[in-house]
């Protein structure tokens, strides 16, 4: 049934076709112009007729899929319309003013009416916080390193009343954000973002991604997502079957398919490029880092989610919070997980013109705006990409890649485009809470650490202070001065 087709657009969308920009294929999901296959697994299921590559096959709808529950994660406990009839259902009114009436006080809490439906609601989280010292101590203790078992004794509560103090806490915080959120989307002249991945528990081997972009400026971070669901059940599909619902999710019965460790080495840069994209291709979906895992223990609750679906949805996510007349610049590391889902949401602003997408990878020790040498040119990895290579006389490198857009100045690229914000933003987390999140019982359990990315993304862009004393939503512009915990919480 699914032979001599691709699988089908879902709500207009269609991500499968040639990634390749100078391929004439680029952007069209004409199926006469791939070899299909779906007889092979482990072969591409989808080769391009024109230039031999082998993206492989999504299944839009699931992607979709994705892009709700990534959504509903990100707004969960804003105040929204609850009618799941209306047409504003799950709409934040920090986001989506138009479309509500402030509507009296519910005590101390705002009270605000649906425009369409005229139901209303409460803002649960706009009233005092009555439990303002204690999530204060708590939250102090935490970021100083203490463990939960540790914070318990000396709170005198038990891991449960922690746990839900978390939850609270989280949810104060992304509210606090979204209207910081909204207020630099709308008054910003042009997006310049930096994306990163990486694993979120390094010792666990549960295969757990963390995706983030941020501003690549200022640091402030925009969105974050993982690939896991603490409330969906995996469906025990071995092979990935872009045809079949239900195929995003990661079965139980999944074991790591490489032997051997993945060993990148740092001291040249040339030589740290060519062999990721050797790591890339030893992949069965190249687009999936899970293929590089030499171990794999599944988590212990919830379901996992292949890592490409969650890259695309967490592109989709942003693109559709950004204003569409406004250009957009997205720099992230060399990885066709990001490379891929960030050309494929992309594909309009790709064919108006208005975006830079690139890679970008560079030395630790390389120091912005010092001078460097004559740029070297070089095609690398299967796909040929075009990387500009310089490097500075203290005999740090960097290279960039311009992948697409309208301005190809790899002079330009080379003195301004950085990943430093976002790899920051990831160490310091994973510093702060590494026995947090590498407890021997939480390796398996990734449900507890989500909570805590969501209030360490409003420390970090309200409350963390620079050497200048600034935050990242100062730099940014869209606040005057830093937040204590105090404030956050309040």
């Amino acid at each position: 049934m699914s032979e001599g087709r691709l699988p089908l657009a879902a709500d207009g969308l269609q991500l499968n076709f040639c990634k390749t920009l100078a391929c004439n294929n680029f952007g069209l999901s004409d199926a006469n112009l791939y070899i299909l296959q779906h007889s092979n697994p482990k072969r591409p299921a989808m080769v391009c007729r024109e230039c031999g590559a082998f993206p492989p096959l999504l299944n839009n709808e699931e992607v979709l899929n994705e892009l709700n529950r990534l959504d509903r994660y990100h707004h969960d406990g804003l105040p929204s319309c609850k009618d799941p009839q209306c047409e504003h259902v799950g709409l934040s009114v920090h986001t989506h003013k138009e479309l509500y009436h402030a509507f009296g006080f519910s005590g101390d809490r705002q009270r605000y009416r649906c425009k369409a439906c005229q139901g209303t609601f409460v803002d649960k989280w706009s009233g005092s916080n009555k439990k303002l010292h204690f999530q204060e101590s708590l939250l102090g203790l935490l970021f100083t390193g203490y463990s939960v078992r540790e914070i318990c004794r000396k709170l005198e509560v038990n891991p449960k009343t922690f746990y839900d103090h978390i939850d609270q806490i989280a949810s104060r915080c992304r509210r606090r954000l979204a209207d910081i959120d909204a207020r630099w989307i709308n008054h910003a002249d042009a997006y310049h973002l930096t994306s990163n991945y990486r694993v979120l528990q390094p010792h666990s081997h549960n295969g757990v991604f963390w995706f983030a972009t941020c501003d690549a400026e200022s640091g402030y971070v925009l969105c974050q997502h993982t690939n896991y669901s603490i409330k969906d059940t995996p469906i025990d599909m071995p092979d990935h079957d872009a045809y079949r619902p239900g195929c995003q999710f990661v079965p139980k019965s999944y074991s790591a398919e490489n032997n051997s460790e993945v060993n990148i080495p740092t001291k040249d840069l040339k030589s740290r490029i060519d062999v990721k994209y050797q790591n890339i291709l030893a992949r069965s979906n190249v687009e999936d880092p899970l293929g590089n895992f030499s171990q794999f223990t599944y988590p212990a609750t919830g379901a996992l989610i292949r890592a490409p679906y969650t890259s695309y949805a967490h592109y989709l996510h942003i693109l559709r919070s950004l204003n569409d007349d406004k250009r957009v610049t997205i720099f992230m590391p060399q990885d066709p997980v990001l490379r891929s889902a960030a050309l494929s949401v992309c594909l309009p602003r790709i064919q108006s013109g208005n975006i830079d997408l690139m890679y970008v990878e560079q030395d630790e020790h390389w120091r912005e705006g010092e001078s460097s040498e004559m740029i070297d040119v070089v095609l690398m990895g299967w796909w040929r990409d075009r990387w500009a290579i310089t490097h500075q006389e203290s005999g740090a490198s960097k290279g960039v890649c311009y992948l697409a857009g309208s301005n190809p100045n790899v002079s330009h690229w080379l003195k301004t485009a950085s990943t430093k914000s976002i790899d920051f933003y990831q160490d310091r987390f994973q510093l702060l809470f590494e026995g947090f999140i590498n407890e021997p019982r939480r390796k398996l359990r990734p449900a507890g650490i989500h909570p805590l990315l969501d209030i360490f993304r409003a420390w970090h862009n309200l409350c963390y202070q620079d050497k200048s004393g600034l935050t990242a939503a100062q730099r940014l512009g869209v606040t005057e001065a830093p937040m204590t915990l105090k404030c956050l919480l309040s």
